[in-house]
């Protein structure tokens, strides 16, 4: 898909020429694991020992931060999304083939991991799913652009309060209340908007249960979890819940 990679990266000026690409899922996977990495080797070094509840929100902690990243550029890259979503219908009529797939596949320079062009493209892909990520005046716009732009910080906190118990548990506790249950909501509310709009009917079933239903559904679980986490935080009045 030479157009769709010259307009990821188009912003690096050294992208005409790249001395390594690599798949764009591959990017995210490894800005994930990287993250992940850090949160459960710093606990490991700190407290010399591993937990299976802490390694699964950090794991949560990690994918939202790089999610937010890219939620953030729904602001300020939307125009190019608008446009953007144009070609990837373009794309679909002619060939086919899933613009999420598609997209996912593409490959990039390294050197233009962090692009706001390029992440800006997913938005653009996925509004051949549901089109609100491509209309700033709808709720799938706008409350993923809500979590990009609130959530980093309370996530940042938590990252490092469950990891290295920096702060009272009651305090880690109703921080993390207040932004699962956030989170929980929102997402709810996203697949609610989803069916009211009538945007299910538009999409195969099989895209229905992969990209609106799989890929959503760990920002409901793992807030769950979360929650469960944040309660005996509050009850217990120390870091137990979290191995420590």
């Amino acid at each position: 898909m030479p157009e769709n990679q010259t307009a990821q990266v188009q912003s690096d000026p050294r992208s005409d020429q790249p001395l390594i690409a690599v798949p764009v899922l591959l990017i995210a996977i490894l800005a994930i694991s990287i993250l992940t990495l850090v949160g459960i080797g710093a606990r490991a070094v700190v407290l010399g020992d591993f937990d299976l509840v802490h390694a699964a929100m950090i794991l949560f902690f990690s994918a939202n931060l790089v999610i937010c990243y890219w939620e953030l550029c729904l602001l300020v890259r939307r125009d190019y999304i608008e446009e953007r979503a144009e070609y990837w219908q373009r794309h679909w009529r002619e060939t086919r083939r899933s613009p999420p797939v598609e997209f996912l596949a593409g490959k990039v320079p390294l050197s233009g991991f962090a692009s706001p062009t390029l992440w800006a493209d997913v938005w653009a892909a996925y509004s051949h799913v549901d089109g609100s990520y491509a209309d700033r005046t709808t709720y799938g716009y706008n409350v993923d652009l809500g979590n990009g732009l609130i959530t980093p910080v309370p996530t940042l906190v938590l990252f490092a309060a469950y990891t290295f118990g920096l702060m009272p548990a009651l305090v880690a506790g109703i921080i993390g209340a207040m932004l699962f249950w956030q989170l929980v909501h929102a997402t709810s509310v996203y697949w609610i908007s989803f069916f009211m709009a009538g945007r299910h009917a538009r999409i195969k079933r099989r895209d229905l249960y992969v990209y609106v239903f799989a890929l959503n559904s760990p920002w409901v679980l793992f807030p769950l979890l979360g929650l469960y986490v944040s309660i005996r935080l509050i009850a217990d009045g120390n870091y137990s819940v979290l191995g420590q």
